[in-house]
C-alpha cells in the first residue's frame, strides 16, 4: 500500500494546498494530511479548529485522512506507515528551501522519499501567511480558501 503524509501548520489551508492533494491523491493509496504542531510558532488558528476545518474540506475524499503531530515529521511517516512525502512548490526559494529539508529527511531516514509538486501558475502567489495578513486587516480571503474552509476563520480586524 502507497501511504503518503502532507505535512503542513495549514493556517489556514488554502486553494493552493487543496491543489496539490488532489492532483497527488491519484498516486497513492491513502493520503494523510499531517498538521504539524510547532511550539515556537504562533498560530492564527489553535490546532483542533484546524484539524475540524481540514476535515470539512476533504469530507468526501475518502483516500485523505487528516491529523496532527508533534515532532519530526520523518518520524511520524515511519509511526503512520508513510514511505513519501508531498511537498508543495510555488518558486525557486521554496525548491531550495524543500530541498534542504528533504536531503536532511533522508540523512535521517533513506527509505522515505519525497515527493515534490509544482503548484499551477495561478496559485503560485497564494500562502498561508499572505492569507493570514489579509485576515488580520479585515479583508476577503474567500478567493484563496476552500470555501468549506470559510466558516473557521477567525474575523479579525486590526487596520
Amino acid at each position: 500500500m502507497k501511504i503518503a503524509l502532507f505535512p503542513g501548520s495549514f493556517d489556514p489551508i488554502t486553494k493552493a494546498h487543496v491543489d496539490i492533494l488532489k492532483r497527488s491523491i491519484s498516486l497513492f493509496d491513502k493520503v494523510y494530511v499531517g498538521i504539524g504542531l510547532n511550539s515556537n510558532k504562533k498560530p492564527l488558528m489553535e490546532a483542533d479548529k484546524r484539524l475540524e476545518m481540514l476535515k470539512a474540506v476533504f469530507k468526501s475524499e475518502p483516500k485523505i485522512e487528516v491529523i496532527s503531530y508533534e515532532g519530526l515529521t520523518v518520524n511520524f511517516c515511519q509511526k503512520i506507515g508513510a514511505s513519501y512525502m508531498i511537498r508543495g512548490i510555488r518558486t525557486v526559494s521554496d525548491f531550495e528551501y524543500e530541498k534542504a529539508i528533504a536531503q536532511m529527511n533522508h540523512a535521517l531516514i533513506p527509505n522515505i522519499e519525497s515527493i515534490f509538486i509544482l503548484s499551477k501558475p495561478g496559485y503560485s502567489s497564494i500562502s498561508s501567511t499572505i492569507v493570514r495578513d489579509i485576515l488580520r486587516y479585515g479583508g476577503d480571503v474567500s478567493q484563496f480558501v476552500p470555501a468549506e474552509a470559510l466558516q473557521f476563520l477567525p474575523a479579525l480586524s486590526n487596520g
